[in-house]
């Protein structure tokens, strides 16, 4: 059986859109068709060249869908052919069957547990999750990556307190679910700081009290006009080791708490006060949020399909897998919050 598949044969250029043999299923690893693919800012990275040297191209991409289940294979308990599940790279419970290898007319394509650019992908068990009644598969694919990361960083990670004041670094699709977590949270002010103007309007939809440009502004003076003291907690998903440093000195003394989720570029290095330990606040980090996805996913379904937050608007109009490298350019100049490939779309 072939299907069509997003390829990256070289970092630095367009992805190739082609048709490749799906193998043989291997113990613990799950056919799924896919219906809707969201795109992350690690694709970004992925495809620019950003994260180093690429060993595995060519490869498959992507790392958040919904999708129907085709077939199982040996050993995998958890789903069965026509259930609805979402895809994350966040591993749950279930066999770690490994990536596969497609074919491409006698050219190997390598890919990992999981991969979303594609109409039909081989899927290790342990990285599906069935599908909660209370979301759509469209909404649903932000519990691949966006809402389990931003969401979990202010639930398991910062553990939020009713009351506590929050600053949110970046408000693309992480930190747009993370402003949705801190609201239901109880967070009082949260404070959106971003360049874009779109993102900030979003996040002010989505449970954002104040927004901050930080264009030309001093974004701590800013922060400290709104919180005197300093947040109790802030928030960084933009990847960019200075803006990690913001984030920091932006958190009060004495308990302040600063998690980073952003990826920075490779070879980036941070440089902090040390000077900010002394004073009592704490600096983490975190895999997607600490997020366990047979626990939380239920729960931040539950968020999403509230009717308190326009969730579907977080996600662009949908584009067609054809047209992906048009997804990733817009993601990457921030012209949407997350972008949404539908694979019915030809």
């Amino acid at each position: 059986m072939k299907t069509q598949a997003a390829i990256l044969v070289e970092t630095g250029q367009p992805v190739v859109v082609a048709d490749i043999e799906i193998p043989a299923l291997k113990p613990g690893q799950v056919l799924v068709e896919i219906a809707y693919s969201g795109a992350c800012g690690t694709q970004v990275m992925e495809i620019r060249g950003r994260k180093g040297k690429d060993a595995w191209v060519p490869h498959c991409l992507g790392h958040e869908a919904t999708g129907t289940v085709l077939e199982a294979g040996a050993g995998v308990t958890k789903v069965k052919a026509g259930d609805k599940v979402v895809l994350s790279w966040i591993k749950g419970t279930g066999i770690e069957a490994g990536g596969a290898v497609y074919d491409w007319d006698g050219r190997k394509v390598n890919a990992g547990g999981v991969t979303t650019f594609q109409r039909h992908a081989v899927v290790s068990e342990n990285r599906l999750t069935l599908l909660p009644a209370s979301l759509t598969m469209e909404t649903a694919v932000l519990l691949g990556c966006a809402a389990p990361t931003g969401m979990g960083a202010v639930f398991n990670v910062t553990q939020l307190k009713p009351g506590e004041s929050v600053a949110i670094f970046g408000t693309g699709g992480i930190g747009l679910n993370a402003c949705i977590g801190a609201a239901f949270g109880g967070g009082m002010p949260i404070i959106a700081v971003d360049p874009n103007p779109l993102r900030r309007e979003m996040a002010l939809a989505h449970g954002a009290t104040h927004a901050i440009d930080p264009t030309g502004n001093d974004v701590i003076a800013e922060i400290k006009k709104i919180v005197p003291q300093g947040v109790d907690v802030a928030i960084e998903a933009t990847g960019v080791p200075s803006v990690m440093d913001q984030a920091v000195n932006a958190t009060r003394q004495q308990g302040g708490r600063a998690v980073v989720i952003g990826n920075a570029q490779a070879g980036q290095t941070l440089v902090l006060n040390p000077g900010v330990f002394n004073q009592g606040k704490s600096l983490m980090g975190t895999w997607g949020g600490d997020s366990v996805p047979d626990r939380d996913y239920i729960r931040f379904a539950r968020l999403l399909g509230s009717d308190r937050f326009p969730a579907r608007d977080l996600l662009s109009k949908p584009y067609r897998l054809e047209d992906i490298n048009s997804a990733i350019d817009d993601l990457e100049a921030g012209r949407v919050g997350r972008p949404l490939i539908d694979m019915s779309l030809q």
